[in-house]
């Protein structure tokens, strides 16, 4: 869900920490001719159908280079309903996509170490409540609460786990070890919350799955999955590309003139390359109870507890939509809630691709759209399954579109303590409170090291801050507070935003930034850091992040608005307040649930005169 922030795909303008948010084969080809085709007793869903062709081909049409390929498939029972490919794999050569056509589905990918781990549960492997290091006895931490860390706080997004190991993350050839060093840097590294305090976003977590894996079978992640879930499943066109694949037909990114194959080298988290067909048999498997063609796979349990919403134990929850289940990013899908209708749903994004992943258990239904990232896939995916529920009878009517109308203002209540600047994974936010009881919101420019003003928002009659200029959006903000798992009291206020995503039918709520308090003054070695420029030294020369953003450096700065603060980062890290806690050390300063505490760090550095800082496992080197 709520992948978040997605890349522009193929001009890959974001960054590396943006990454990362299922019949037979044999029959399938039969049912399917060209690129696309329905069952042989006729077309079922024509008007969802046609609405989606027509969706996508303008998505290309608008945006040809970006949107160069989009693949889709839909399921009904265990029939197939729609499989289609359209657009291009190859912008050089024009090729033309096909429902073999491969695209790397990015998070979706997560899916598949929840079925790993499921699988171990099964066999008596493990069980999803012990701390990890019980499995995986090498691994440590700084915060010694690691060790309460268990497999379902991994897939729950709960762990505490910084965020996203960036080094070599993406790249245009494979890189092996990802996991491996992933948890040598986590032995270096604290906790950013406690095991189960809150959910925020995390791969890291789904990569130490990894390790588990290895660890308690003796087999590589990407081996186990293969043998043990891919091949059963009977998933012949998907595989993690764990070295230059010498067969299949895959969708290639094009870039500044260039065309490449992308690597994700963080299998559990987001290397699985696959078509919407294969994933149509995931999905049959998942409707079945874990029984796919008669076998089974999976215990019906298993299945079950990946569906179950992980968040209702979370002591720090203020986002009402969020529904983790284990590996899904929503089990209660906001959109489908609308409609009344339970629905599971997965997001996933790439450097250059985005993809959607919906099952409706209820309705025995299932959709995967994937394709080069730039259109709407969200959208595009909630639009569809909505319209293929009205379609079948599950469904009524399909839910009215909210926001968009601005409510009438209303007295506005007193935030003159909700002032001030509110820090986050990707741009501070600043809070001022006018003195016409409206709020001014502004974010910070990395590139000109300056505010953006987001405009002047006033208090309406729904409780929430809007803006006459922008509709999109409205505002408000909440204290979390009360006693963490140590005894510790505590209290966060945090700025949150609604927005209106995919289809409109549904609000999601977000917390966007954390309201921080004024430190002392920086001392002299980290006054001295303030204005300099660090280059990354030991990422892969084929990464991603090197290639097409040319390594971009790193700078510290600091705001005038928020004394005792360092200010780092740059287009592909985005900008993160970090704490000085010594000469040497720079802490996360934020916690977040949802998504914008996602992929913190900490700056190390070997000495207060240091001319190299390690941040994550990245090394960086004074310019």
């Amino acid at each position: 869900m709520l992948k978040v922030k997605h890349n522009k795909a193929l001009s890959f303008d974001a960054g590396r920490r943006q990454f990362l948010g299922v019949t037979g084969a044999g029959m399938l080809a039969t049912l399917l001719p060209g690129c696309g085709g329905h069952d042989d007793n006729g077309p079922q869903y024509p008007q969802t159908i046609a609405m989606g062709q027509q969706m996508i081909q303008q998505a290309i049409a608008a945006y040809p280079g970006s949107n160069a390929g989009i693949s889709i498939a839909m399921l009904k029972g265990s029939s197939v309903v729609w499989q289609e490919a359209f657009g291009v794999s190859s912008v050089p050569s024009q090729t033309k996509a096909t429902t073999q056509t491969r695209f790397n589905i990015g998070s979706v990918s997560k899916l598949f170490a929840a079925l790993a781990a499921t699988l171990l549960v099964d066999r008596g492997l493990i069980t999803l409540d012990t701390p990890i290091v019980k499995y995986l006895p090498t691994f440590t931490m700084l915060s010694p609460q690691y060790n309460q860390i268990t497999t379902r706080h991994l897939l729950s997004h709960a762990s505490g786990l910084p965020g996203t190991n960036g080094r070599n993350l993406f790249t245009f050839a494979p890189v092996a070890g990802y996991a491996a060093d992933t948890q040598a840097e986590l032995a270096n590294s604290h906790l950013k919350h406690l095991p189960g305090e809150l959910a925020v976003y995390c791969n890291d977590g789904f990569t130490m799955v990894e390790q588990v894996v290895l660890a308690v079978t003796g087999q590589s992640f990407a081996s186990f999955v293969q043998t043990n879930i891919l091949a059963p499943l009977q998933m012949t066109n998907s595989s993690y590309l764990t070295s230059v694949p010498t067969s299949g037909s895959f969708s290639y990114p094009f870039a500044d003139g260039t065309q490449y194959q992308e690597f994700v080298n963080a299998y559990a988290t987001g290397g699985l390359s696959s078509t919407p067909g294969d994933m149509m048999n995931l999905a049959q498997m998942i409707l079945g109870g874990g029984v796919f063609q008669g076998n089974r796979i999976l215990s019906s349990a298993g299945i079950a507890q990946m569906g179950v919403d992980q968040s209702t134990g979370l002591l720090i929850n203020p986002s009402p939509e969020w529904k983790w289940g284990l590996g899904w990013d929503s089990v209660q899908q906001p959109a489908l809630a609308a409609a009344g209708v339970l629905g599971w749903e997965k997001d996933g994004g790439t450097a250059f691709y985005t993809s959607e992943f919906f099952v409706v258990p209820n309705a025995q239904f299932a959709l995967m759209v994937t394709g080069n990232s730039g259109y709407e896939a969200r959208k595009l995916a909630e639009t569809l399954v909505l319209s293929a529920l009205k379609e079948d009878g599950t469904i009524a009517t399909i839910p009215p579109q909210v926001g968009g109308t601005v409510p009438a203002n209303a007295t506005a209540p007193s935030i003159a303590v909700a002032g001030g600047i509110y820090g986050n994974s990707d741009q501070p936010y600043q809070v001022i409170a006018n003195a016409d009881n409206s709020v001014q919101l502004n974010q910070w420019n990395g590139k000109t090291r300056v505010w953006d003003s987001l405009g002047a928002f006033q208090y309406r009659n729904d409780g929430w801050w809007w803006s006459n200029a922008d509709p999109s959006a409205s505002y408000r903000f909440t204290v979390a507070s009360g006693t963490d798992s140590s005894g510790v009291a505590f209290s966060y206020r945090y700025l949150m935003k609604r927005v209106v995503p995919g289809a409109g039918v549904a609000f999601l709520t977000l917390p966007v930034g954390q309201q921080l308090a004024a430190l002392p003054a920086l001392d002299a070695a980290w006054q001295q850091r303030l204005n300099t420029q660090w280059t990354l030294t030991n990422d892969s020369p084929t990464a991603v992040p090197i290639v097409i953003l040319k390594n971009p450096p790193g700078m510290f700065t600091s705001l005038a608005e928020l004394p005792g603060y360092v200010l780092y980062g740059n287009e592909d890290l985005r900008y993160q307040l970090f704490v000085p806690v010594a000469d040497t050390l720079a802490g996360m300063s934020v916690k977040i649930p949802g998504n914008y505490g996602r992929d913190l760090y900490e700056i190390r550095f070997a000495s207060a005169s240091s001319t190299t800082l390690t941040l994550g496992s990245s090394i960086y080197a004074k310019l």
